[in-house]
């Protein structure tokens, strides 16, 4: 019976060994990770700047013959005049020491020109900011070197170094005491610690005594004592100086200190440096010139937070580049609303995310500031890929109306523990690039958005040269994505497999477009989606397989022909930076090909749940972030493959997406990548062959003959006070673009509309099948795509579009306003007045026209 007992005592230990083992793998793993990654940097200490020059110091000027630049030499605060104008633009609010709304820290920040933020291992964020943590410290330096002046800032919480003996001889001390009043001499006494060689204590170690003061050797010496506060050493300071005490009598005795004193407080270094261009000032934040410890690093940089800042007596408004672009109007009352705040060119794939409620994009990155007649725009350089623009109200932490680009610069994976761990822990970029964080301010001699768009408008034309001209259109421009197949799964020998499902032909496209070309439809640039490797969920690119089902080569190449013919483009539309649904046999291997996330993880990726925000991690469609150099590679190589076809290019993500890449051996910052997208997009456009890209950050789109699905309006936040056409006004008739598809979209009259304001053209999309063949499949979004059924509306819709508006698509766009909320009016160089009533009665114009309910009315 006892051998018995211990045989199932035996047993149960047996059964509970591997998991306890496994549970202690994992616990030591976690408290590996917690402690290393918490363990202090035991590198080299920041070493802190130092200010040289004295209260009186002059101011720092810098000018030329559009600008004056004038430095508080104290502050680091400055202002910017227009000398046409006498316009003065400040980099802090004047009076922001004195606002009744704004707590300390808040004053502090408006005082500041550059505000940052650290972390560390748990993810916990920690604010500083020039006026707290460097200047009143005095931990910075100025150097101006001819039409440029460089900041170098240390900011942390460092004790400021008082001219008080850190060492001194008994002998030199008495001398010195002998000159002050008792109540001085018994108050600086209590702080210094004595020491004699002959009479030390227990706990004195004689050797590391007389390492760190040799004096000790043959003097009674004292010492000041650590924890001497700041205000103890400033009394002790003025003390010092009433009895003569020089700064040659503080140097002499430091130099008897060989002690080394760190400090737990991080502290950090960066430089900001300001340069005068013309009638710009360039704004540059060089990433090698960034310091901190490996266990602190700088999460993000805010350069000139509250530069144009407008306070509640002025008149003004932002510029944010929300869709088209959107104002906010000074002091709006809105103060119950959320700030505004966007990404540049939208999230960054390769950076992981536990929940999507809502994504926030720019596809420019450009903001600015209206006073009066004068404004600015700040156009992002290098550097953008990292920014998000940010803009809030007075009324909320402080008096003023501000807009900035906040740059995140040591991006962060977070590890998953499970519920072993008390906290969050993260795993941060080990180095950054040698980048330099660069914007432009543009002051511009009025207050009207739309030179604002025009002066941006220039900008782009110096950069782009040839990439962005005027074109020659005759017709508005209609963007028709015909779409193949798409996967549906099927039974085979009972196993459920997914397979293409037709629903147009290369034939049956072709027929589509001498269809519409027939009815009088001109000006096409016709997608065909889903046309190989699988259908409208692509597998992986690395070779271009046209579908069987839908046709031969021969009929693809003959499609191509029937563009021709109509005198419309076609474009072979792919997928580049992702592998869909691939595995080995598709020439997908996860661990070589997938990029890598900073916590060295493939990059997984996954749908959002609608209703709960969350990962679907469940779901069928899991899909990969390529590694850089492979999705590069493939957009060469597909470029060059539907050339064979005699065929345009057109990239579904590519031009749109934007993600970094943290392979080991071979890491692309978000910077690099976008430079690489844009020789690509170059190179491709040099060998002539037509390009077609979706949504179109500013980057791109000098190089494409087609944008389709530009974000026209965005999303419309309550803080936002009106939405204008700036980016379009910067580009209509040097480049065609359209908003969402018409007929697969949420509103088709709305879509008409805004393609009415916003000089867009037409963007419908079809299939031959009927919307029956989409059921039991991922793809009813295409519901309303059956041509058929579609065809009649939408020759309609494009001839009465194109007999009134065809004409403006080789002009530029020259003037808009929103007359009221429902009514706007665009205007073109010919004089073209193109009035768009958004509302659900009929309005009048300024002139007596009358504008039909939720209709346009171009006027010539």
């Amino acid at each position: 019976m006892k051998d018995k007992k211990n045989g199932k005592i035996r047993q149960i230990v047996k059964s509970l060994a591997a998991p306890v083992i496994i549970c202690a793998l994992i616990l030591a793993a976690v408290i590996f990770i917690i402690n290393h990654k918490n363990a202090s940097d035991t590198g080299e200490a920041i070493a802190p700047y130092s200010y040289e020059g004295g209260e009186d110091a002059e101011p720092v000027i810098v000018e030329n013959d559009k600008l004056k630049l004038e430095m508080d030499p104290l502050t680091t605060q400055f202002t910017v005049t227009v000398k046409e104008t006498g316009k003065v633009w400040r980099s802090n609010p004047e009076n922001a020491a004195n606002d009744s709304v704004a707590l300390p820290e808040e004053k502090a920040n408006l005082q500041s020109p550059l505000i940052m933020s650290y972390a560390v291992v748990t993810g916990l964020e920690t604010t500083y900011n020039t006026y707290a943590y460097s200047t009143s410290n005095q931990i910075y330096n100025i150097t101006q070197e001819g039409d440029s002046i460089r900041v170098d800032y240390s900011l942390g919480d460092v004790i400021k170094e008082y001219v008080i003996p850190p060492v001194i001889t008994k002998d030199s001390l008495d001398a010195w005491l002998d000159k002050m009043d008792k109540g001085d001499v018994n108050f600086i006494q209590q702080y210094y610690k004595k020491y004699d060689i002959n009479k030390l204590g227990k706990k004195d170690n004689k050797d590391e005594l007389l390492a760190n003061y040799p004096a000790l050797a043959d003097n009674v010496i004292y010492v000041l004592r650590d924890k001497t506060k700041e205000n103890v050493r400033k009394k002790m300071e003025a003390a010092f100086e009433a009895a003569g005490y020089t700064y040659d009598d503080f140097l002499a005795d430091k130099a008897q200190d060989l002690s080394v004193k760190s400090s737990d407080k991080p502290v950090f270094n960066v430089s900001v440096v300001y340069k005068l261009d013309g009638n710009d000032l360039v704004v540059e934040v060089p990433m090698k010139d960034l310091a901190y410890k490996e266990d602190s690093p700088i999460y993000t940089l805010t350069p000139l937070p509250y530069f144009g800042a407008g306070g509640t007596d002025e008149e003004g408004y932002m510029f944010v580049p929300e869709g088209g672009g959107a104002t906010i109007n000074f002091n709006n009352g809105k103060t119950s609303q959320s700030s505004y705040y966007t990404n540049v060119y939208g999230w960054d794939m390769c950076l992981s995310r536990d929940a999507v409620v809502h994504n926030t994009r720019a596809y420019y990155g450009v903001f600015g500031v209206a006073e009066g007649d004068d404004s600015f725009i700040c156009i992002l350089e290098e550097g953008s890929p990292y920014a998000s623009i940010q803009a809030d109200i007075s009324g909320k932490n402080n008096s003023y109306n501000y807009v900035n680009a906040v740059y995140s610069i040591c991006q962060r994976e977070q590890y998953d523990v499970g519920d072993i761990a008390n906290s969050d822990v993260y795993e941060y970029v080990p180095s950054l690039p040698d980048e330099t964080l660069t914007r432009r301010y543009t002051f511009i001699n009025s207050g009207n958005y739309v030179d604002m768009a025009k002066e941006y408008g220039t900008y782009l034309d110096n950069k782009y040269g040839d990439s962005l001209a005027v074109n020659n259109d005759e017709s508005a421009p209609v963007a028709i994505e015909i779409v193949g197949a798409i996967d549906k799964v099927r039974q085979i020998l009972g196993v459920p497999v997914k397979r293409p499902l037709k629903l147009t032909s290369y034939k049956e496209a072709a027929d589509m477009i001498k269809d519409l070309s027939a009815s009088g439809v001109k000006n096409m640039s016709v997608k065909l989606t889903g046309w190989c490797n699988g259908g409208v969920d692509q597998k992986l690119l690395k070779k271009a397989k046209p579908i069987g089902s839908l046709g031969s080569k021969k009929d693809l190449k003959n499609l191509a022909k029937v563009g021709e013919e109509t005198d419309s483009t076609i474009y072979l539309n792919g997928i580049t930076q992702y592998a869909n649904s691939s595995n080995l046999l598709d020439g997908f291997f996860s661990y070589r090909d997938a990029a890598k996330l900073i916590s060295k993880e493939q990059a997984k990726l996954y749908d959002y749940s609608h209703i709960t925000y969350a990962q679907r991690e469940n779901s069928d469609h899991l899909y990969y972030l390529l590694h850089t150099n492979l999705a590069m590679n493939i957009a060469d190589k597909f470029a060059k493959a539907v050339k064979t076809y005699n065929a345009g290019v057109s990239f579904q993500d590519m031009g749109k997406d934007l993600s970094s890449d943290f392979y080991r051996k071979n890491t692309h910052s978000r910077q690099t990548v976008k430079s690489l997208q844009e020789e690509e997009f170059k190179k491709i456009q040099s060998e002539g062959t037509p390009i077609m890209i979706n949504m179109g950050n500013d980057y791109a789109v000098p190089y494409a003959s087609m944008v389709t699905g530009m974000d026209l309006r965005g999303s419309e936040y309550t803080i936002l006070d009106q939405c204008v056409p700036f980016y379009q006004l910067a580009v209509h008739g040097k480049v065609n673009y359209t908003g969402d598809s018409i007929n697969v979209g949420g509103n088709q009259e709305n879509e008409v509309l805004y393609s009415a304001e916003y000089g867009a053209g037409l963007y419908f999309t079809f299939m031959k099948e009927t919307s029956f063949a989409t059921q039991k499949t991922l793809y009813t979004d295409y519901y309303g795509a059956t041509y058929d059924s579609w065809k009649d509306k939408m020759v309609e819709i494009y001839t009465r579009y194109n007999e009134e508006l065809g004409h403006t698509f080789n002009q530029e766009m020259v003037d808009h306003e929103n007359i009221t909320e429902d009514l706007s009016r665009t205007e073109y160089a010919d004089g073209t007045n193109v009035y768009v009533n958004y509302g659900y009665s009929d309005v009048q114009t300024p002139d007596g026209k009358t504008v039909p309910a939720r209709d346009y009315l171009v006027v010539r």
